[in-house]
């Protein structure tokens, strides 16, 4: 039971109204629960207004997929956010593929007003604090206006430069206001540094104009159509690739920049550090300099009683299985700032990843401080019926399929001959609803591996789509069933992959998944 408030604490204060903090408002807003969402902006999707720079998203927005089920196309919609009003799916305010960033700010405005009401704008917070441990939180926005609310939700997303601690990268041009204009390049020599998407966006651009262009960084490029992480290099932004291994002046340099001076004539001198030549450092004049390094979490808003603990070189929040900080309860986090769970692995990073992660969050939350059960429904616990059922999600799923590797369907004895069917947890939940007496998780997973092998490459193909028994040896996208007792995996079963993502032979995958469920029956707690 929670200590008592003023009535006019909220029971949610959602931090910044992106798309994470719209997709939470509305599952607030359809639960009845007292919340407002505070967003720094005159609209919703602040950052999108002038991110990506080169204003094209490159998350696919695919609308002919010849399916008439709303769950099998959002597997190819990465733009809609969650919600039962088909007037509010991103295909129907684009037609491109890969579609502009202001539609897409668009789309967020049109869905605030319809599913997210309680917004108020232009207000940038100043200050988290808690006055009292244990207490409401306290929040304090740059206007004087202050909130009281017993949960507080952080979805501001990356706000904040990765800028590296290189001496001299202040004279840089940052990637967030450097000039986009190509022909303001023309016959220059350009620096690009970092090897992400932001980084390639940007040498794409320049290549009619640019003399020559240089992306530097001490990693390796990996990409996306091999790691399976879209956040990896996508192939719509790895035209510059061409123009360098087919000896068109431009480069990729694997090192690491060392410093950068600025000459009195404005232009530079870069020292790199190379990696692949036997760390070779060389001094390299260039006109202009673009720091692409990606983007980081902003965490100084925070008053030191419930600042969180922060994670990978610290760009992230470090977070609970159930999205909440490490050492500040009840300080949670949705959308991007997220991905610290499965950091350059999965797809919290992304809208069409972390969608699923908000409503999973908002379950989360249901259940700890409102009494409602997880979503899910009642089964015989017997290996027929739970098999037909695995296999009907597995088919048709696209939080399954999009948050592959992390959310999971997870099958629960009840203890009366029954079993409770369980949709989208994160797979390392302990505790209620899942509990220690044994269940089964399934998710949608890449095989081991997977990220080493060339997808292109025939003589390492799939596996026989008919070869059931070798079905662990797949590299694709295939159902992963695994027996978990005390939060120990006890036994594995592969499910294999097929060409269409069509789970439906009885032969090859309803009979050996009955098989396994059968041996690996689940216990009737005492």
């Amino acid at each position: 039971m929670e200590a008592s408030v003023p009535d006019n604490t909220l029971d949610y204060l959602v931090i910044g109204a992106g798309p994470a903090g719209l997709q939470l408002g509305h599952f607030l807003q359809r639960a009845g629960r007292r919340y407002r969402i505070l967003e720094a902006g005159p609209t919703p999707g602040t950052f999108f207004r002038t991110f990506p720079r080169h204003r094209q998203l490159i998350s696919i927005n695919k609308k002919h997929t010849g399916w008439d089920d709303p769950e099998l196309n959002l597997r190819v919609d990465w733009n809609s956010l969650l919600t039962d009003d088909p007037d509010l799916l991103f295909t129907r305010y684009s037609d491109r593929y890969f579609p502009a960033a202001d539609d897409f700010v668009r789309y967020l405005g049109d869905f605030a007003a319809a599913q997210a009401p309680h917004i108020t704008y232009d207000a940038r917070v100043a200050e988290v604090a808690r006055p009292e441990p244990g207490g409401p939180f306290r929040v304090t926005d740059e206007q004087g206006r202050t909130y009281r609310a017993r949960r507080v939700v952080v979805a501001t997303g990356v706000t904040r430069l990765n800028t590296p601690q290189i001496p001299g990268i202040e004279t840089a041009e940052g990637y967030d206001t450097f000039s986009t204009d190509p022909a303001g390049f023309t016959g220059m020599r350009v620096l690009v540094i970092g090897k992400g998407n932001s980084a390639f966006e940007t040498a794409d651009s320049l290549v009619e104009t640019a003399a020559v262009i240089h992306v530097a960084g001490p990693h390796s490029v990996r990409l996306a159509w091999r790691t399976h992480f879209v956040g990896h290099l996508r192939a719509v932004n790895n035209n510059f690739l061409d123009t360098y291994q087919l000896k068109s002046q431009n480069a990729v340099l694997d090192g690491d920049v060392t410093r950068v001076e600025r000459r009195p004539d404005g232009s530079y001198l870069v020292t790199v550090s190379f990696v692949r030549a036997d760390e070779v450092t060389k001094d390299i004049p260039y006109d202009r300099v673009i720091v692409c390094t990606g983007f980081r979490f902003d965490a100084s808003i925070f008053a030191p009683e419930c600042r969180p603990e922060l994670t990978i070189k610290d760009r992230f929040p470090a977070l609970t299985p159930a999205y909440e900080s490490v050492n500040v309860p009840g300080l949670y986090f949705a959308g991007t700032i997220t991905q610290s769970r499965d950091f350059k692995r999965g797809t919290n990073g992304f809208i069409h990843g972390f969608r699923y992660g908000v409503r999973a969050l908002h379950r989360v939350l249901e259940a700890r401080y409102h009494d409602v059960p997880w979503h899910g429904r009642t089964l015989a616990a017997d290996h027929a019926t739970l098999a037909a059922a695995v296999l009907e999600r597995v088919n048709r799923s696209s939080g399954l399929w999009q948050q592959f590797g992390f959310l999971a369907d997870v099958i629960v004895p009840d203890g009366h001959g029954g079993a409770r069917y369980l949709e989208e947890l994160p797979i390392d939940l302990a505790g209620p609803p899942v509990g220690d007496g044994g269940h089964f998780a399934v998710t949608l997973e890449y095989g081991p591996g997977h990220d080493q092998v060339d997808p292109f490459d025939i003589a390492v193909g799939r596996i026989r789509q008919s070869d059931a028994a070798r079905a662990d040896e797949g590299h694709y996208l295939h159902p992963v069933v695994r027996r978990f007792r005390n939060g120990v995996v006890e036994a594995v079963h592969h499910i294999t992959e097929n060409l269409e993502n069509e789970w439906t032979s009885e032969q090859v995958h309803l009979r050996p998944l009955q098989d396994f469920l059968q041996r690996q029956a689940l216990p009737i707690p005492a």
